[in-house]
């Protein structure tokens, strides 16, 4: 198949899966500020997601029924209007920057980052790991709970590669 003058990218998916796909990541993109994904992928997703800032510049309703019609998330889109819109608004453009990291060990895709020109990665590290710790308190006794039933199958195991020793050695 020739990619002259293609305009999107089909990723193997007939047109729902494809549009699941791409709404899910925006989605993503929207609520994390950034998302890891293969290179195709962002630069793909970039498109919708440029795309639907500059819509949400507008803010009127008819640009916000707009937005729900393409990405069914009250949540993405009223982010989109209320608090990406008016970040972006003196930028004519280019909200997002994608940054490659490699190839996946898996498949050898290339890989990159995908995320907001201000998107502050100190901050995010520091409001995850307070959230985390907040988290972590009541699921320190399961993790408790959790390591001592490792243990008793570690025990276990120990035990049956004994038995089944002295059975080799009896027959």
């Amino acid at each position: 198949m020739s990619s002259h003058r293609r305009r999107v990218k089909h990723f193997d998916r007939k047109s729902g899966p494809r549009k699941a796909l791409i709404r899910g990541l925006v989605n993503s993109l929207v609520e994390h500020g950034r998302i890891t994904t293969t290179v195709d992928r962002a630069k793909e997703i970039r498109r919708h997601v440029e795309k639907a800032i500059t819509l949400g510049k507008k803010g009127d309703l008819a640009t916000t029924r707009l937005l729900l019609s393409r990405y069914p998330n009250q949540e993405v889109v009223s982010t989109i209007v209320k608090d990406l819109a008016p970040r972006f608004k003196t930028r004519p453009g280019g909200y997002t920057r994608i940054i490659k990291i490699g190839r996946r060990p898996g498949d050898t895709a290339e890989m990159a980052f995908l995320e907001f020109v201000d998107y502050d990665f100190e901050a995010k590290t520091t409001a995850n790991e307070t959230a985390k710790a907040e988290k972590a308190a009541p699921k320190a006794a399961s993790k408790a709970k959790k390591a001592s039933t490792k243990l008793v199958a570690a025990k276990k195991k120990t035990v049956k590669k004994a038995q089944k020793k002295a059975r080799a050695t009896a027959r």
